[in-house]
């Protein structure tokens, strides 16, 4: 299952929600990527995808510092699973996929 693009989050945790963007490509056949909210940009560590199971970590200091560590199912333009920082309960987390402008779009 193909992970990289600009994905829209929404992770739902106990003080509230959180939005935010990471954005997936693959480098050398490796795949990188980096998180944005919250007024942060904060690279994405120990990135793997396994089938449709994708998983990463990490570091955010807003609203507190933290590590995260997401598991997520990748289904086509949208993924669901947790994020989940240390011994706290995990945190449900939803996304969709930003559909990528066609040369159509920019004639309209």
């Amino acid at each position: 299952m193909a992970a990289e693009g600009l994905w829209d989050l929404t992770i739902s945790t106990p003080v509230g929600r959180i939005d935010a963007v990471i954005e997936l490509a693959r480098q050398a056949g490796v795949l990188t990527g980096a998180a944005h909210g919250a007024g942060e940009h904060v690279p994405l560590d120990d990135i793997t995808l396994d089938g449709d199971r994708l998983t990463w970590n990490q570091a955010i200091t807003k609203p507190l510092r933290l590590n995260l560590a997401f598991a997520v199912t990748v289904d086509g333009d949208t993924l669901t699973g947790t994020s989940r920082a240390g011994r706290l309960p995990a945190s449900k987390v939803i996304g969709r996929r930003r559909a990528v402008p066609t040369a159509a779009d920019d004639r309209a």
